[in-house]
């Protein structure tokens, strides 16, 4: 398969793959993390930090995944206590990674198994946490919403960190948890990295996960300064944009870009659950594209959908009704009434117009590219002889998408480059014996 891993058919800057391989090396961050949760998210946040020389412990309720993070470089293994809370606590939930895989909510379990071992053989169990540096600058809550005050209370009250941030993808009902627990809020930054992939776990973690994406914080106003800007270090270290809403803001906000957009796909996938072999024998990248977040983990999805139940609801039901008129409009063009056609244009153009207003790479207003057609044989290594040959002409890729049915000798590419970049590439291309159109 010619497609890289967690690309999708379409992966957004793809010209940064020719760039640096993690972070800003310009940004420090904190220089001692505690990570609870070592799924995608979590082990890509320590492996961010370990690349700028941070000292990073892991914990996760699930033994084998902290000491497989560790086994990667993503730190050492946290050591002492039993994990928190135990099974059938508020925090019990089902096995997941981080969404669109499992989703963009990291951890493995709800965490907090403060104690699984170390990963060079040892158990260091006991060790009191003193002795091994801690608190530390900051401790990540890389678990499920609903996971993440009691995660919060536990690492708090065992004093890991001077301050504390979380990435679930929902804000209000664990701060509302929090603070129902008697959680420490003026050292608590919500928080919620938007990046994922279709993978999940510590082994399909990358330290260039958050590269130029948007790193959500929402401080209240008990949050002291200094928790601000150690959560915020902490993104900018990541590569991450760092952007400051209100728990409600981003509540709202991520109903509309990512939650809706997941049942969304989820309903149009459910569709082909009893469709016809020979139907689904005709798919092309288009159904590949609607319906690729839903194969994400669906007990974590449940949860996020459900601590966001108000805003996704409202948002998903105005979804629908667009699409019952675009179903009434089709109703009616098949009764021969004509006019209806106009109706149609209409629904059609307002979608274009909403895409147009999608930003653009690294969260830039949105650009209009010129699209170079490559024919690229199925073998490995071609994808990036064309990357390579496209940096060799001095052209960055800004965007990249592949078109390619399984069992075929070669598959188009098709890369995005500035206007005037694009006669060049196609120049440089043709002289290297690629088949390009344009």
């Amino acid at each position: 398969m010619m497609t890289p891993a967690g690309a999708g058919g379409r992966a957004a800057g793809a010209g940064d793959a020719a760039g640096p391989a993690g972070p800003d090396r310009g940004a420090a961050g904190p220089a001692s993390v505690v990570v609870i949760g070592a799924g995608l998210i979590g082990t890509s946040v320590a492996l961010a930090m370990r690349a700028r020389g941070a000292q990073v412990w892991l914990a996760d309720r699930d033994p084998a995944a902290a000491r497989l993070a560790a086994h990667i470089g993503a730190g050492q293994v946290l050591p002492g206590g039993p994990a928190w809370p135990g099974p059938g606590d508020p925090a019990g939930h089902p096995e997941a990674g981080h969404p669109e895989a499992g989703h963009p909510d990291g951890g493995h379990l709800g965490a907090g198994h403060l104690g699984a071992g170390h990963p060079d053989g040892d158990d260091r169990g006991g060790e009191d946490p003193g002795a091994a540096g801690l608190p530390a600058d900051i401790a990540v809550l890389a678990v499920p919403p609903a996971a993440v005050a009691a995660e919060l209370a536990a690492a708090q009250a065992r004093g890991l960190a001077r301050s504390y941030t979380d990435v679930a993808s929902v804000k209000e009902l664990p701060l509302a948890q929090a603070r129902d627990l008697g959680c420490d809020l003026a050292s608590y930054v919500p928080g919620h990295p938007l990046s994922g992939r279709e993978r999940s776990g510590p082994a399909a973690a990358r330290a260039d996960l958050f590269l130029g994406r948007p790193w959500v914080l929402c401080p209240g106003p008990e949050t002291d300064a200094a928790a601000v800007a150690a959560a915020t270090s902490l993104a900018l270290a990541c590569g991450g944009q760092p952007v400051s809403l209100t728990t409600a803001e981003h509540d709202r906000w991520v109903a509309l870009v990512s939650h809706v957009p997941h049942l969304v796909a989820s309903g149009m996938a459910a569709r082909l659950e009893h469709a016809p072999g020979g139907a689904l024998g005709l798919a092309g990248q288009g159904l590949r594209d609607v319906t690729r977040i839903a194969a994400s983990d669906p007990g974590l999805w449940a949860q996020i959908l459900t601590a966001n139940a108000g805003p996704v609801a409202e948002i998903l039901a105005r979804v629908g009704a667009e699409l019952q008129a675009a179903a009434a409009t089709l109703t009616r063009i098949g009764s021969g009434e004509e006019d209806a056609v106009k109706e149609l244009m209409a629904i059609l153009e307002r979608a274009n117009a909403g895409v147009a207003r999608i930003p653009g790479k690294h969260g830039g207003p949105a650009r209009d590219y010129a699209v170079v057609q490559v024919v690229i044989p199925d073998r490995p290594g071609e994808l990036a002889r064309l990357f390579e040959a496209a940096g060799e002409a001095g052209i960055n890729i800004e965007d990249v998408g592949i078109e390619h049915s399984p069992g075929l000798p070669a598959g188009v590419a098709e890369l995005a480059v500035r206007p005037d970049a694009a006669a060049g590439l196609i120049s440089a291309l043709a002289a290297g014996g690629w088949h390009v159109r344009r």
